[in-house]
C-alpha cells in the first residue's frame, strides 16, 4: 500500500517548474490576458447557449439565476484552491499533479483518469452541440450542409440499450480534427486564435444582454420559483439545486487554465489572475443572460436546443439571430480548443511520470508542443463526437469534474497540514473554511446527479484502475525511486 500512496516530492515538482526552455520543453509565451482568455474561452459555450434554457424549462423556471449562483459558488471555492496550487506548483498536470504531491500516486492516477471525463468527453459533447449551430448559421446564407450521413450505427443509449442512430456526425469529427491540428502547431498560435474567438463571442453575448434588457416582460418572472410538481427536481427549491447540478457544466473550463502552467511566463502571479478573473467574468455574464432570457420568454417555452435565438426572436430585432448563431459557433469552438489543450497537457504530465507511455510526453522540436498526444486525443475524441448525441455524452462530464474539485479542495488542506512552511505566492483566503466548503458544495452537487451517472463513473474508474495496475504502476518513475530509497524524499 505504501507504494500506491507514494507522493511526488515537492523538490522534484519545483525543479520541473524551473526547467530552462529548450527544444524538448514547452514554450513559455502566455501572460495574464492570454490565460484569462483561455479561461473565458473554455467557460462560455454550451452552458450559456444551450443549458440556460434547459435548466429553466425542466427544473428551476426563472429561478435558474439562483441555480447559476449556487453552481458558481461551488466553483469559486474550487477556483481559489486551484489558484493556490497553480501558484505553488506551476507545472502542467493541473489536479493530477496536485494530487500526486499531496495524496499519493494512486489518487493522482484516479484524478488524471477522471479528468479524461472532463476534458476529452467535454470536447466530444461540445462538438456535437457545435454541429447544430454551425449548420443553422450556414442556412442563414442559403448554404445547406448535411450534419451527418445515414449509415447503420449502433451505440448504447443513456439507459444502456443498443440503438441504431443511423447517422455519423461528420461535422463534429471535422471541427475536432481541425482544432487538434491548430493546437499541435503551437501554443502561441492557439492562444491567439482563442483570444480572437473570445472577443467575438463575448461581444455577441453582450449584444444579447444590452439588446434584450430593454424588452423584458416582468410577468415572465412570475412565479419566480415555480411550485414543485411533486417530483424531486421539478421546480421548487429541489429544482433550483437540480438545475445547479445541470448548469454546472457551464462553468467547466476555468481549471483548464492551470494545465498551461509550463507555458506561462510568470505562472506564480499570472495563473491565479487567469483562473479567478475568467470565473468572475463568466459568472456575471451567466446571471445576466439567464435573467434576461427568462424575462424575454416564458420559461415553459425554453425547452429548445437554441434558447438564445428564441430570446432574440422576442425582441424587435430578429435579424440578430444569425449573429447569435455566430457567437454560439465561436463560443463552442473555443471551448473545444481549450478542452483539447487541457487533455493533452494532462497526458503529458502523466507520461513524464511514467504512468503513461513516453510517446505522450514527446515534444515537437519546432512547434514545442506535445504534438503526438494532441493528435491522438483529437482522433479519439472525434469517435464519440461522431457516434453519440450530445445528451448521451454530457451525462459523465459533470460528475468527473466535481470529483476533481473535491480532491483538489481536500488536497489544499492536506498540504497545509503536511508542509505548512512551503512558500505560497497565493493563499486561499478563509482557510480552512473555504476549501472545506469547496469539498462539501462539490460533493453535494454530485449527489444531485442521476444514479446512472454514478454507475458509469464507477465503471470508468474500474477501467482506469486496470490500466494503472497493468502499465502505470510498473513504469512509475516516482514509484521506482521509492523502491530504491524505501522512502519519499523531499517530505
Amino acid at each position: 500500500m505504501n507504494r500506491l500512496l507514494v507522493r511526488k516530492p515537492m523538490s522534484k515538482l519545483l525543479a520541473e517548474a524551473s526547467e530552462s526552455e529548450g527544444a524538448h520543453t514547452l514554450h513559455r509565451v502566455l501572460g495574464p490576458w492570454s490565460l484569462t482568455a483561455l479561461g473565458i474561452g473554455a467557460i462560455i459555450g454550451a452552458g450559456i447557449f444551450v443549458l440556460t434554457g434547459e435548466a429553466a424549462y425542466r427544473h428551476a423556471g426563472p429561478a435558474v439565476t439562483l441555480s447559476f449562483v449556487a453552481a458558481g459558488l461551488a466553483c469559486v471555492f474550487a477556483a481559489l484552491c486551484y489558484a493556490e496550487f497553480a501558484s505553488l506548483i506551476p507545472i502542467a498536470g493541473s489536479a493530477y499533479t496536485y494530487g500526486y504531491a499531496t495524496l499519493g500516486e494512486l489518487f493522482a492516477w484516479i484524478i488524471g483518469w477522471d479528468l479524461v471525463l472532463e476534458y476529452a468527453l467535454a470536447a466530444s459533447t461540445v462538438s456535437a452541440g457545435w454541429t447544430g449551430y454551425f449548420v443553422s448559421l450556414l442556412s442563414n446564407f442559403g448554404i445547406s450542409v448535411p450534419a451527418s450521413i445515414s449509415t447503420p450505427m449502433y451505440v448504447i443509449d443513456p439507459q444502456g440499450q443498443w440503438v441504431n442512430t443511423g447517422s455519423l456526425n461528420l461535422v463534429a469529427v471535422s471541427i475536432v480534427l481541425v482544432l487538434s491540428v491548430v493546437l499541435a502547431l503551437g501554443i502561441k498560435e492557439s492562444a491567439t486564435t482563442n483570444t480572437v474567438i473570445v472577443f467575438i463571442k463575448t461581444g455577441i453575448v453582450l449584444l444579447f444582454i444590452f439588446t434584450g434588457v430593454w424588452y423584458i416582460n416582468t410577468d415572465n418572472w412570475t412565479p419566480y420559483i415555480p411550485p414543485n410538481t411533486g417530483e424531486f427536481g421539478a421546480y421548487g427549491w429541489s429544482g433550483i439545486l437540480r438545475g445547479a447540478a445541470l448548469v454546472f457544466f457551464a462553468y467547466i473550463g476555468f481549471d483548464a487554465v492551470s494545465t498551461a502552467a509550463q507555458e506561462t511566463k510568470n505562472p506564480k502571479r499570472d495563473l491565479p489572475i487567469g483562473i479567478l478573473t475568467s470565473l468572475v467574468v463568466c459568472t456575471a455574464l451567466y446571471i445576466a443572460v439567464s435573467a434576461i432570457l427568462t424575462g424575454l420568454v416564458k420559461y415553459t417555452e425554453l425547452g429548445v436546443p437554441h434558447p438564445i435565438s428564441v430570446g432574440i426572436q422576442a425582441t424587435p430585432f430578429p435579424w440578430l439571430g444569425p449573429f447569435v448563431d455566430l457567437g454560439a459557433v465561436m463560443g463552442l469552438a473555443s471551448v473545444m480548443l481549450v478542452m483539447l489543450l487541457g487533455q493533452s497537457r494532462i497526458f503529458y504530465a502523466m507520461s513524464r511520470d511514467g504512468l503513461l507511455p513516453p510517446i505522450f510526453s514527446r515534444i515537437h522540436p519546432r512547434f514545442r508542443t506535445p504534438f503526438v498526444p494532441q493528435l491522438v486525443i483529437g482522433a479519439v475524441v472525434s469517435i464519440p463526437a461522431a457516434l453519440f448525441p450530445i445528451t448521451a455524452l454530457g451525462h459523465m462530464v459533470n460528475i468527473g469534474t466535481l470529483l476533481a474539485f473535491v480532491i483538489v479542495c481536500a488536497s489544499v488542506i492536506v498540504l497545509r497540514v503536511r508542509q505548512p512552511d512551503l512558500p505560497r505566492p497565493f493563499k486561499v483566503p478563509g482557510y480552512p473554511v473555504v476549501p472545506a466548503l469547496g469539498v462539501l458544495c462539490s460533493f453535494a452537487l454530485m449527489l444531485f446527479l442521476p444514479l446512472e451517472t454514478w454507475e458509469r463513473l464507477f465503471i470508468w474508474l474500474a477501467l482506469g484502475m486496470a490500466i494503472y495496475f497493468l502499465w502505470g504502476r510498473r513504469h512509475s518513475k516516482v514509484g521506482a525511486l521509492a523502491d530504491v530509497t524505501m522512502k519519499t524524499p523531499g517530505d
